[in-house]
């Protein structure tokens, strides 16, 4: 299996605002050498509003023409999440854009400390797109403290032990004052299911009056940081996931043979 290339942008945004968050990400995509997948943040076109009736876009909205057009000229995967109104409900909608196909993702877990529940409506299908082979869990955010939703399944075929997923991505506007959580958690998240995690997360003020420090990371199959990104700072880092590296641990140490069975109702 090919090697995966997946490029985390880290930025602040602009609250509130899509004209200026999208020429943002346009000059930073733009810029970006060869990948196979691009992450933005949560609500990367408007930040973590709670007025989407006032900023939500529809369905086929400016935010998603844009990712449309940049997986078409770059080649690759764009994603990250969206406030979206579909038939008069509204969503923090992660799309899974490329080249000549779309799919989405509605939030499960709405942040109520945030009063996002009072606002948006609350999703209950994963996606689980493929790449180059890989298999690939995008969530959101709040999605992190609930490992259950985010579990692997395994299975025996031939002898061999196949999970749900390879990689897990995360994209986030998780305030820095809950920092810690999100570095642990992300840890654990990759240990537990044996998988690379990414988590994306914005950096700057947002216009609740909470600082974000980014801390965007990718952490391997052992829970070991493998990139460089440092808080607190606009960064566009592309890494490579080893997929021999994934297949070798789970041979030798196949955890998931002994993993509970359960059905989330």
């Amino acid at each position: 299996m090919e090697k995966l290339s997946v490029t985390l942008i880290q930025t602040s945004l602009a609250w509130e605002n899509a004209n200026a968050n999208i020429s943002h990400f346009d000059k930073i995509v733009s810029s970006v050498d060869k990948t196979d997948i691009v992450v933005l943040p949560e609500m990367f076109t408007t930040g973590f509003t709670m007025q989407p009736a006032k900023n939500a876009e529809p369905m086929n909205g400016k935010g998603l023409q844009w990712m449309k057009q940049k997986a078409t000229e770059k080649n690759c995967v764009i994603t990250g999440s969206i406030c979206v109104e579909e038939n008069k409900k509204f969503f923090n909608r992660l799309y899974w854009v490329e080249p000549n196909t779309q799919q989405h993702y509605n939030k499960r877990h709405l942040f109520r400390m945030g009063t996002e529940d009072q606002h948006y409506t609350m999703g209950f299908e994963k996606i689980i797109p493929i790449v180059k082979g890989w298999k690939i869990l995008p969530l959101v955010c709040y999605d992190l403290r609930f490992p259950v939703w985010s579990r692997n399944k395994w299975q025996l075929k031939n002898n061999e032990l196949v999970a749900d997923y390879d990689v897990l991505i995360y994209v986030a506007n998780w305030p820095e004052l809950r920092n810690h959580p999100w570095k642990q958690l992300l840890i654990a998240r990759a240990i537990e299911n044996q998988c690379y995690v990414i988590g994306v997360n914005r950096i700057g003020m947002d216009g609740n009056g909470f600082s974000h420090s980014g801390d965007s990371v990718v952490i391997n199959p052992l829970g070991q940081i493998i990139s460089h990104t440092k808080a607190n700072e606009e960064s566009v880092e592309t890494v490579l996931l080893d997929y021999e590296f994934l297949t070798d641990l789970r041979k030798k140490f196949p955890v998931g043979l002994d993993a509970d069975n359960f059905e989330i109702n």
